[in-house]
């Protein structure tokens, strides 16, 4: 413009000529336009050059660089510096001087990137705190734009303390530092963590050489886990164990703390490096059991949630951070082994008796069978001997059957007791466990909280009617229903079993008699009060043969004594005929055929 200054004005310069386009001057065009060029910057395409905002509104950006025309450059190339304003030197990036509508088209994101790797490399090297715009997340951290370059954003980098919402940083200018270049994939890593650190460290210092057993610091809560919580104590972090949180029983922290909760915490214990800080916080307010009711006493009735199972017990929270364990022993007047959670589970109300209170131990011991009278003070009454009840077996052992008559009340049915006729070897072959059973009464023992029961004695002893029955040497039908080394046993009527040895189950044709055969047996031997019978199937036919033998030498000892009385012939010479000689030939050979 100076130089216009200088041109001398054409006094008889024709204004009409100039509106009509005619206009001469002693200034040709030419020498206009070059003038005008002078005062204008040298600017060439693909050109990284300075300008200065002379406005801007919501999308655009209007940048000045001394040239003819004035670039305008989007505004969401600036997002990354928030506080741009008129009046502010930028780089820009010459694209074309001049488009189809004569416009300078300038670009400053390309300005950025041509000058970016240089810059990133300084200010790594120089350990430069920048600027960068937080574009977007990524996995495993943030997206930010440094330079016009893409960096990465490590999610540990972000802050001192972990993050739980990525998204907060979107969008948001932050300071950085660089920390890592890969200079063969042009990889930028940026951290504003490393920014604060240093700060941290000096402070973490500083609290470290100041920490005691017993001080109390104000905290705030990092981080919770299913095992404690981590608080920031400035810089140092300190764990609260979950069994710190709370006197109470606490299953999960969250029922105590939240994140970023401010709250004061005392120093339990550290090591020697101070690196492991044990915090508390259940010990900066009274321990609960200071503050019990001083008139609760043994016998007293308290309730309570349970807090606490396992297979021995259950314990019960009768005020926060007072406890009393209910042993199974105590749940039931029962004595049949059975686990807690067969009575309670946990979050139950339960109303229980005290049975054991030790104030200096802090410890409580409960009951619940106590609400319930002892069925054994008045057994004598409710369950006589002579009585009849019905009962549910529970148990077996070789020797018998063990039943429930109601909770608390035990018996036995010895197996001699089952059956009057069956013997029984096992009281699995005549019931089984969870069956309801006939029983009677039979004896009553306080002491152990015993009864004798038996179930045979529900009908009466067959074995009256069977000794009359089953006389010694009657003969009865009978079939072998087992076969054992020392014998069989074999079913007769009425239900009744007999034994027979191996020598009385012989028979009459030498053979031994098999499993399920039927044959008649002769009772041998009865007892009534050991409920045995001794059978014989040999000793039939063997008694029959004896008979026969018997009767046969009966009948020869008389005819023998016939012969004597006959008169003897004194004359040698009588004679002897024939037929009398055939007679005593004959009755020689059946005798001696029999003998």
């Amino acid at each position: 413009m100076e130089n216009l200054k200088n041109i001398a004005p054409i006094e008889d310069f024709n204004w009409d000529a100039y509106e009509n386009g005619d206009a001469t001057t002693t200034v040709s065009k030419e020498d206009l336009e070059k003038a005008y060029d002078s005062t204008l910057s040298k600017v060439n395409d693909r050109e990284v050059v300075d300008g200065t905002v002379i406005a801007m509104n919501k999308r655009e950006v209007v940048v000045n660089i001394g040239y003819k025309s004035d670039g305008i450059i989007p505004l969401s190339e600036f997002r990354y510096n928030p506080d741009l304003k008129v009046g502010d030197t930028v780089e820009v990036y010459i694209e074309n001087q001049e488009d189809k509508k004569g416009q300078l088209i300038l670009s400053h994101k390309k300005a950025r990137a041509t000058r970016s790797w240089d810059r990133v490399n300084a200010a790594l090297e120089n350990e430069e705190i920048i600027k960068g715009y937080i574009k977007c997340r990524t996995k495993g951290g943030m997206i930010v734009d440094v330079f016009g370059i893409e960096a990465f954003l490590p999610g540990s980098q972000i802050d001192v303390k972990p993050i739980r919402d990525y998204d907060v940083f979107v969008g948001k200018t932050m300071e950085f530092k660089i920390v890592k270049i890969n200079q063969e994939f042009k990889n930028v890593v940026v951290s504003h963590k490393a920014l604060i650190e240093a700060e941290l460290e000096q402070q973490k210092k500083e609290i470290i050489s100041k920490l005691e057993k017993g001080q109390v610091l104000e905290g705030v809560v990092k981080n919770i886990t299913s095992y404690g919580v981590f608080i920031d104590l400035g810089g140092v972090d300190g764990l609260i164990h979950i069994t710190d949180l709370s006197w109470g029983r606490v299953s999960d922290p969250h029922e105590v703390v939240e994140l970023d909760q401010k709250l004061n915490v005392v120093i339990l214990d550290f090591d020697d490096e101070k690196k492991r800080i044990a915090l508390g916080l259940k010990q900066l307010t009274p321990h609960p059991w200071d503050a019990l009711d001083p008139n609760l006493k043994v016998g007293d009735h308290v309730k309570g949630k349970v807090v606490v199972m396992a297979d021995y017990g259950a314990f019960i929270e009768i005020a926060p951070g007072v406890e009393g364990l209910i042993h199974v022993s105590e749940m039931s007047w029962s004595q049949h082994l059975r686990s807690a959670q067969d009575f309670m589970k946990v979050g139950d109300e339960v109303e229980a008796v005290v049975l054991t209170l030790d104030r200096e131990e802090r410890k409580m011991s409960l009951g619940i069978k106590q609400l319930k009278a002892d069925p054994w003070e008045t057994i004598e009454e409710k369950y006589p001997v002579g009585s009849k009840h019905v009962a549910k077996v529970r148990n077996f052992t070789n020797f018998g059957v063990f039943v429930e008559v109601e909770e608390g009340v035990d018996g036995l049915i010895h197996i001699s007791d089952l059956s009057w006729t069956k013997k029984v070897k096992h009281p699995s072959e005549f019931t089984q466990i969870g069956a309801d059973i006939d029983v009677v009464v039979l004896e009553i023992d306080k002491e152990n909280r015993r009864l004798s029961l038996g179930h045979k004695q529900l009908e009466e002893n067959p074995w009256d009617v069977f000794e009359t029955v089953f006389t010694v040497g009657s003969v009865h039908e009978g079939t072998i229903i087992e076969m054992l080394d020392k014998g069989a046993v074999v079913a007769l009527p009425y239900g009744v079993e007999g034994f027979a040895t191996p020598k009385h189950l012989v028979k009459e044709d030498g053979s031994q008699a098999q499993l399920d055969e039927k044959l008649p047996f002769k009772v041998i031997e009865f007892n009534k009060d050991a409920k045995r019978i001794i059978l014989s199937h040999s000793r039939i036919f063997e008694d029959a043969a004896k008979a026969e033998e018997k009767a046969e030498k009966k009948a020869a000892k008389k005819a023998s004594s016939k012969k004597e009385e006959t008169p003897m012939i004194q004359n040698q010479a009588a004679s002897t005929t024939l037929g009398d000689i055939d007679a005593l030939a004959a009755l020689k050979q059946q005798l001696e055929g029999k003998k």
